[in-house]
């Protein structure tokens, strides 16, 4: 803030630190008793009278004294107004969700079919777990939706909303840079990482007000994109020391094109630092075909395309010694990201079917066991046999990315159309030459369009997994 201050108006800057204190050669005395200067103001190189100062040393000097000075004359300005300030004063430590919202210390509200952990507004911990649980106990599966806006959002929640269901939000790391703007610096991840972060205080912030219970979410994380996931959990674990639950419900971790062994190995390294603050994990075994937000798989090995249950049972043994730990698996059975001709995409989701009666006869379970939760990607133009199919067979989340975009697109390219003699100018149209478009041109009515399509989209899908009615 100060540094935009300065930068903006360093006159008025000066004047403030000239109405607060004297200025004498390389310090400050303030003018009002009682109001101290911190010794950082020494360090600042002030020229002595005569002296021509560097461009950087005058600047320094401005922002250093011009911070003491407002924050002075605000100091005054809070002493007088004490009670204004106690009101203006963030939440305490001991509110443990939206303190931005509400003092309150938990969430309110349950649904009449669902688990009684499971509440509006993102669930986390015994809550996710009790909802996936549900989910593959009930027969139906949680569509889960890559969203680079707001706008993409809100159309999610909406969609959950109008169906009664509940629904997964998730960023990928190009998807949350974007949210964050392409013009901020990525260096190490760092536009990424703020975006996730940015995105998901969007989602706390509204998703309780829709009625529905979120899933939040971040998506592949191959092994170059490590920073980007610890940075996350950086995020996770400090909403957590302030709220009792991570900022994220889970993330996931796409090691597939590793050596299996390295696979589970670093998985078992973060589910154990996540377990601590009650985050789920997604691991990814075997590959996912196609293109992805610059993850490209089109020429992978077709045998890579079709886990094995034998591999499958790998990763369960050791993710499921983790005390605390939830995990849900992404078991390659054909998947591909995108949306192809018919025939080019070979799902076949007994192999899910055979790796629950595998694991569930090592384990000792009992017959008709699903031991494991899985994930469904590249669920864009799936047959909807293959879909139904997967969901019997444990599957408790499909991924949904190709067909949603494609939806926005429609949505607001339909608005163009429809409109399209109200938006070549920003005055005159076929009701005369005189008259304005502004209420045609205004982003929002064709960003609303595109929500529209979007969720209209996200409901067949939601009738795809048997997602309905489900609160």
């Amino acid at each position: 803030f100060w540094l935009r201050t300065v930068a903006a108006n360093p006159a008025l800057c000066r004047a403030a630190t000239m109405a607060a204190f004297t200025v004498v050669p390389g310090r400050l005395t303030a003018k009002s008793p009682g109001v101290s200067v911190p010794h950082q103001v020494a360090f600042f190189d002030a020229p002595t009278s005569g002296a021509s100062a560097s461009p950087a040393s005058t600047r320094f000097l401005q922002l250093g004294a011009s911070s003491v000075a407002l924050a002075a004359l605000s100091g005054r300005s809070r002493s007088r107004h004490s009670r204004a300030a106690r009101r203006a004063q963030p939440a305490s430590l001991e509110e443990k969700r939206f303190p931005v919202l509400s003092r309150r210390d938990a969430p309110v509200g349950t649904f009449p079919k669902m688990p009684e952990s499971v509440h509006p507004g993102v669930v986390s911990g015994k809550a996710l777990v009790d909802l996936l649980n549900h989910a593959k106990e009930n027969g139906y599966a949680i569509p889960a939706v890559n969203c680079v806006s707001s706008s993409s959002i809100n159309a999610c929640i909406e969609a959950a909303r109008k169906m009664d269901a509940p629904i997964m939000i998730q960023f990928s790391a190009g998807g949350a840079q974007f949210y964050a703007g392409k013009g901020l610096d990525n260096t190490e991840f760092h536009a990424a990482i703020a975006g996730a972060v940015s995105g998901a205080y969007h989602v706390r912030a509204v998703a309780e007000q829709y009625g529905v219970p979120v899933i939040l979410h971040t998506d592949h994380c191959a092994k170059n994109l490590l920073p980007w996931f610890d940075g996350l959990l950086e995020a996770d674990e400090r909403y957590f020391e302030l709220h009792g639950e991570p900022l994220f419900s889970s993330h996931m971790l796409d090691l597939s094109e590793e050596p299996l062994e390295e696979n589970i190995e670093i998985c078992v390294k973060y589910l154990e630092r996540m377990a601590k603050i009650n985050c789920g994990l997604e691991m990814e075994l075997g590959i996912t075909g196609g293109e992805e937000d610059g993850v490209n798989n089109e020429d992978a090995n077709p045998e890579d395309l079709y886990s094995k249950p034998e591999e499958i049972f790998q990763v369960y043994d050791a993710l499921s010694k983790i005390p605390n730990g939830f995990f849900t698996v992404a078991a390659a059975f054909g998947n591909v990201h995108g949306v192809y001709q018919p025939g080019n995409v070979k799902l076949e989701p007994t192999i899910l079917d055979k790796a629950q009666k595998y694991i569930s006869e090592k384990i000792g379970a009992a017959e008709g066991s699903k031991p494991v939760s899985f994930v469904f990607h590249g669920g864009s133009g799936s047959d909807l046999k293959d879909i139904r199919e997967a969901v019997d067979y444990g599957v408790v989340k499909m991924n949904i990315d190709t067909d949603t975009q494609w939806a926005f697109w429609d949505g607001m390219n339909e608005y163009q159309k429809k409109n399209k003699d109200y938006l070549q100018a920003q005055i005159g149209n076929p009701e005369g030459a005189e008259k304005p478009n502004k209420k045609y041109y205004d982003p929002r009515m064709s960003l609303r369009s595109g929500e529209e399509f979007m969720a209209e989209r996200l409901v067949k899908c939601m009738e795809d997994l048997k997602c309905i009615d489900r609160l």
